[in-house]
């Protein structure tokens, strides 16, 4: 079983800025485009941001001009930049590939707290 290793989460004030980081085995990171989901408690798991191994990104309307993705196609780590941190954004933060989540890759994720 695969896992990615989601880490950067952590507690922040409103406003505030993260950056999360995700990596992946080579072989499953080079061929696939890679994606950033979050769940928040009570709620269905949702996309975030994802990004093609060619650089074609896609936001969620929430994430639209406050988060960026980014991939190092050498290291195999893919990262969410979140700024204007909002307490909606209060969620465990996972990646995986994408369009089509592998449910054997899910991590444990990395939990964002944004307090008022």
């Amino acid at each position: 079983q695969v896992q990615l290793v989601e880490s950067g989460g952590g507690l922040v004030q409103a406003g505030g800025s993260l950056t999360l980081s995700c990596a992946a085995p080579g072989k499953i990171f080079s061929i696939n485009a890679m994606g950033w989901y979050r769940q928040a408690p009570g709620k269905q798991r949702e996309l975030v941001a994802s990004m093609t191994s060619g650089g074609s990104t896609n936001y969620a309307d929430f994430a639209q001009g406050r988060f960026t993705i980014r991939r190092d196609n050498v290291k195999s780590v893919v990262y969410l930049f979140m700024n204007t941190l909002k307490p909606e954004d209060t969620a465990v933060y996972y990646c995986n590939i994408w369009p089509v989540p592998v449910s054997d890759y899910w991590g444990q994720g990395t939990q964002v707290t944004v307090s008022s």
